[in-house]
């Protein structure tokens, strides 16, 4: 539930470091954004912020000033503080999963598209914003629609995984595992890691938890033959 490549992530790091460089600054609101690329500065402000700061004590205002705007611009994109969670959450997995599919287009063999899922799912690092950002949403109470929307969220990413293992199995590159049993098991997987990684369990300090876990789905998919 992290990002694709390192150089998405420092961008988004610079990025993060100039906006509070610039706190306490006047907003120029001649100069304020529009459109997608408001949006997008608003939603990525938003993800600093929580990651930052969590629910509780989040203001509007918070973000406002992490993303160079306006107050009431972010109430426009946003509307109560009530519905901000999960339409940042969906805008965060909408942009990673764009991300992920332009890479995968690129990918050359399932094996590759498998690597890019799992680099795409964990966190980069203790405190990954991406991640965070799920873990704050999910400790939440939702109601029905709520619920909804993190369900399909939940079962993009058994999707995206069934789709790989379908791939390699038709092409007789992955083992014919039972492709929804095989894809439970990974992300309950890739979920534990994920809470390791966030934590900061010394064990990855020195290892690849990236390695560790793609090793162990790729010792399940090896065909018969190449075993």
């Amino acid at each position: 539930m992290s990002g694709v490549t390192g150089a998405g992530a420092a961008s988004r790091s610079s990025a993060g470091a100039a906006s509070r460089s610039s706190v306490g600054a006047p907003v120029d609101r001649r100069r304020q954004p529009s459109g997608d690329e408001a949006r997008g500065r608003a939603m990525r402000a938003a993800i600093s912020v929580i990651a930052e700061k969590g629910t509780a004590a989040l203001r509007m205002s918070d973000i406002a000033e992490r993303a160079g705007m306006s107050t009431g611009h972010i109430l426009y994109h946003f509307g109560k503080k009530d519905r901000l969670l999960l339409e940042v959450l969906e805008w965060s997995q909408a942009d990673l999963w764009a991300r992920f599919q332009e890479a995968a287009d690129q990918a050359a063999s399932p094996a590759e598209k498998l690597d890019l899922f799992v680099r795409s799912y964990l966190p980069r690092h203790p405190g990954d914003e991406r991640y965070a950002l799920w873990t704050q949403v999910l400790a939440q109470r939702h109601d029905e629609a709520g619920r909804r929307v993190l369900t399909a969220l939940l079962d993009g990413w058994d999707e995206r995984l069934e789709a790989i293992l379908r791939e390699g199995r038709n092409l007789g590159q992955f083992a014919a595992v039972d492709l929804p049993e095989f894809t439970i098991r990974a992300v309950a997987m890739l979920s534990g890691l994920s809470e390791d990684i966030m934590f900061g369990r010394a064990r990855w300090q020195h290892a690849s938890a990236h390695a560790f876990a793609l090793s162990a789905l790729e010792r399940e998919l090896r065909p018969t033959s190449q075993a």
